[in-house]
């Protein structure tokens, strides 16, 4: 099985002169997640090619291994374009966090197209932190948001708040969500929140990356398991 992973092109904080890109351990501790399952990775990016990092802290040995595979790190220095990303080879997406999703996950409509497709298609859609600035305006064939009527977790404004960005990013995630018709759940600042709602897997922060990558896996091996063969 195939999970795509989405990573942001965009390496500005907002007006702060600040840089950002994607966040290592939304990204590293899933895969590993993703390896021991046996799947396979893909990297796709609005703009392709490199995609910005920042979070490299190497006293994490999951980011270290993560930095010391030259595999891993050709993927996301060579990340795949959405033209080139066929949706049905893929049982599932995953928005990687990092605050410069906020910036250009949005309004990309082929990678929401590429999600919506994979979701249609019985996939998995997963996004974890800042991932699901890629879910606001995702919307399915019939022009529903796919977050309408749906359970789901992301950073919050307290977490904003408390990292003082709250007057950086351009919206709140929590807000936007609740106005495409989502239910947002929420843990105490930077606690683990994961939220499983249909096949759709959000995380509210990088503790709970992982998570998200376990719940994903749990529903990708049910819907993707051999048929039971039944004795009569």
């Amino acid at each position: 099985m195939k999970v795509l992973i989405v990573l942001t092109s965009h390496n500005t904080l907002g007006e702060t002169g600040k840089e950002t890109g994607f966040y290592l351990p939304e990204v590293s501790h899933p895969v590993a997640v993703f390896d021991q399952a046996g799947f396979t990775v893909e990297y796709v990016s609005p703009k392709g090619g490199k995609a910005p990092m920042i979070g490299a802290d190497l006293n994490d040995p999951i980011n270290q291994a993560f930095l010391s595979d030259p595999t891993k790190m050709a993927q996301v220095e060579n990340t795949l374009t959405p033209a080139q990303v066929d949706p049905t080879q893929y049982a599932a997406v995953f928005y990687a966090g990092g605050h410069g999703t906020m910036w250009d996950f949005p309004d990309n409509e082929a990678i929401a197209q590429i999600a919506a497709a994979i979701y249609e298609q019985g996939g998995v859609v997963g996004a974890v932190c800042h991932g699901p600035a890629g879910l606001v305006n995702l919307k399915l064939s019939n022009q529903v948001y796919l977050v309408a009527g749906k359970t789901v977790s992301c950073f919050t404004k307290e977490e904003e708040v408390a990292v003082e960005l709250d007057k950086v990013v351009p919206f709140f995630l929590e807000a936007k969500l609740t106005e495409r018709g989502a239910t947002v759940e929420k843990a105490p600042n930077f606690q683990e929140k994961v939220v499983v709602s249909n096949r759709l897997v959000t995380g509210q922060n990088p503790a709970s990356a992982t998570g998200v990558a376990e719940q994903m896996v749990k529903l990708l091996q049910n819907t993707f398991a051999p048929a039971a063969t039944t004795t009569v």
